[in-house]
């Protein structure tokens, strides 16, 4: 592990892509991979922290605290992604049962234990709806000052693919994200602009199974379970691997390019409630609030990531 690795908590709500983004970040010697965090979205919460505890079981990381968070979007009933992501919110392959506990403390609870006892600033991912994060800025007002950054994996500069404008995980909770988006803190978001770059393709398949591990045995059935269910879906027979580039985002910024911009999230619109509303021309006066991705190094990041499951088989 790099000399200062940075303290992160990766909120997520798993999740093909999000299992990815658990093996991604706990692989980076420049991060430390404090916990994870569960929020209702891809699935309902019970599935979707079971999905945790059973994929980090597979992959050996028994040692990351993992708490279970909101069961519904601070306004309104939560949506499964079963589409994509199946009943489970996990389908493709049967995980191993369990052997690690969850977590006595909620979501919120151990977040704001691992920030105010961190020596150094923490980092939080954000790979699902924003409900957990949210409520932990209104309810711990006095962690701001501890909170080094907010990554996001939501939204996007172009389009929606929950909603013509919406992405999923932003139309889930956008009560949730206004509150993030205006926090005042340092917000870095990867929208579908940028992970519709980062495609699996058949020779990323063929990396994956070329490593030929117990783990990478289990991740190809279920890339494969993904990318049919893109196809079928919004007929991308390539899908992408939306949640891992919030984790790159911190542990390999120079990979990106940003722009610093105003963003802001309609609560209110008939057809567009959860677009991300971004002013990339700067064509208000709205103060900048967010580093937006806006360009990244595709071949750099699969590099990382055949890396990063190649080392947690071992």
């Amino acid at each position: 592990m790099s000399q200062n690795p940075i303290p992160v908590i990766l909120d997520c709500d798993p999740g093909h892509d999000d299992v990815m983004a658990i093996l991604l970040a706990a692989a980076s010697e420049r991060l430390n991979l404090a916990a994870i965090t569960t929020v209702s979205g891809n699935g309902p919460i019970d599935k979707v922290t079971q999905n945790a505890l059973k994929f980090c079981t597979l992959a050996g990381l028994t040692n990351i605290p993992i708490a279970q968070g909101a069961t519904h979007p601070l306004i309104g009933q939560s949506h499964a992604a079963t589409e994509i992501h199946g009943e489970s919110a996990l389908d493709g392959v049967a995980l191993p049962e369990s052997t690690i506990a969850l977590s006595k403390f909620s979501a919120v609870q151990l977040m704001a234990q691992i920030i105010t006892e961190s020596p150094v600033p923490v980092t939080i991912i954000a790979t699902g709806p924003l409900t957990n994060v949210a409520q932990l800025l209104r309810t711990h007002p006095e962690l701001h000052s501890r909170i080094r950054s907010i990554s996001i994996m939501g939204g996007g500069t172009e389009r929606g693919n929950w909603r013509p404008l919406a992405e999923f995980n932003i139309w889930f909770d956008p009560e949730a994200a206004d509150i993030v988006f205006t926090s005042g803190l340092d917000i870095y978001l990867c929208g579908l602009n940028i992970t519709h770059q980062v495609l699996i393709t058949p020779e990323i398949f063929t990396r994956l199974e070329n490593i030929d591990s117990h783990l990478s045995r289990t991740i190809v059935p279920l890339m494969r379970f993904f990318a049919h269910a893109y196809d079928t879906t919004f007929g991308m027979p390539q899908p992408p691997l939306h949640d891992p580039i919030a984790v790159l985002m911190v542990s390999h910024p120079e990979l990106f390019t940003f722009a610093h911009v105003p963003v802001a999230i309609e609560k209110d619109g008939t057809h567009t409630r959860g677009a991300t509303v971004i002013d990339l021309h700067r064509v208000t006066d709205a103060p900048n609030n967010a580093y937006v991705a806006i360009g990244v190094d595709v071949p750099a990041f699969w590099d990382l990531m055949i890396e990063a499951v190649a080392t947690i088989s071992e």
